[in-house]
């Protein structure tokens, strides 16, 4: 099965950072003109002789969102299911080897965060648990979709890696979007962060969003977690994985998501710093790359920056997020993945992107069956 293992295995992690940091301020001007900019301009702007250009970048790429997207953000909420965990990720809260009171929601209590969540006006929902497939499987994901269908026009998951035929079941009870981060595309490194569990297989984590663009899914979501390895390379990576994608499943819709290295109980220190000035500069690159993209920015981010950033690019984001499973209406004092930093209300998220000019999106399509 041809799948992008082929066309990652053509490239190599040392040479990608290499012509990142060799490229120049001609280079930069050269992408920054382009009326069409591929992966060599993307390595343009996000390298480092792209700094002095940020504004002109940010000028563009809010040009660009406004041109295709309009005056308006997208709400969503995340929804944490379960903290159960077989896996052994060196920088997540619910890693199999920290020592924590796992739990994992009820059909009722399901229900009661999904009317929490209504009740705030969200429509768009993100679903996520740890990766145990015994307590968590495919059947208990498809009854959670099921349970919470009747409340949302749009569920996203973010789970374990499924098998297509699995997929085809979920998509077939309603789910419209899957979210799958690499977490880093530097194979060995991977290895380092995933010794034990069904994620330590790095091909098939990778080979995921084919298994979903043959499944059909409406939006595929990628990224990759900031401070792992060195984040141009990350994205670099990232951006070469959409293009295949957008290639080979043109049908479906496409998301990037941001997520930098958090606090969380176990502590994992970045290996690579990413500053605020750098995801900038990400962001208005990912939008100057591909005018269509969805990007998306958690309440892992400061009230500041966000404030700031829906300006530049970002077409979806969060508010008021928990994540701990059930952390809304059920049980608040629960383990958390991470820690969140933007810690506002849904109505003051809502008031501060008003004063912006832009108007919030709830729900911006309809299911017909």
């Amino acid at each position: 099965m041809n799948t992008f293992v082929n066309t990652f295995d053509n490239y190599d992690w040392d040479s990608v950072m290499q012509d990142i940091l060799s490229k120049t301020s001609l280079d930069v001007e050269r992408a920054l003109s382009a009326s069409k900019r591929d992966v060599e301009d993307f390595k343009a702007l996000i390298s480092p002789a792209a700094k002095p250009y940020l504004e002109k970048m940010a000028q563009l790429s809010n040009q660009l969102t406004k041109k295709r997207f309009g005056n308006t953000i997208q709400m969503y909420a995340p929804m944490y299911l379960s903290n159960e965990c077989q896996n052994i990720c060196t920088y997540c809260g619910f890693s199999f080897t920290n020592k924590i009171p796992r739990r994992t929601l009820t059909d009722e209590e399901i229900i009661q965060e999904a009317l929490f969540l209504k009740k705030k006006g969200y429509d768009h929902i993100l679903l996520v648990t740890g990766e145990a497939n015994r307590t968590v499987g495919v059947d208990y994901i498809n009854k959670a979709i099921q349970l919470i269908k009747p409340y949302f026009s749009n569920i996203t998951i973010e789970v374990q890696p499924l098998d297509q035929d699995e997929y085809e079941l979920l998509i077939q009870n309603g789910l419209y979007a899957v979210l799958v981060y690499q977490e880093t595309y530097h194979k060995e490194e991977y290895k380092k962060h995933h010794p034990k569990g069904k994620k330590s297989n790095f091909e098939y984590r990778l080979e995921t969003p084919d298994r979903l663009g043959k499944a059909g899914i409406h939006k595929i979501g990628l990224g990759a977690l900031f401070g792992l390895e060195d984040w141009r390379a990350d994205s670099f990576f990232t951006a070469l994985h959409l293009k295949y994608l957008q290639k080979q499943y043109w049908k479906t819709k496409y998301s990037i998501s941001f997520p930098r290295l958090r606090p969380h109980s176990g502590g994992l220190e970045p290996k690579v710093e990413m500053t605020d000035s750098d995801l900038v500069q990400l962001i208005c690159a990912y939008r100057l790359f591909d005018e269509d993209v969805e990007l998306s920015i958690s309440t892992r981010e400061s009230e500041v920056f966000r404030n700031h950033i829906v300006q530049l690019g970002v077409t979806s984001m969060s508010a008021e997020s928990k994540t701990n499973p059930g952390g809304y209406s059920v049980e608040p004092q629960s383990l958390e993945q991470f820690e969140i930093s933007d810690e506002r209300s849904t109505s003051e998220i809502t008031e501060m992107l008003q004063k912006q000019g832009l108007e919030v999106v709830w729900k911006d399509w309809e299911h017909f069956s």
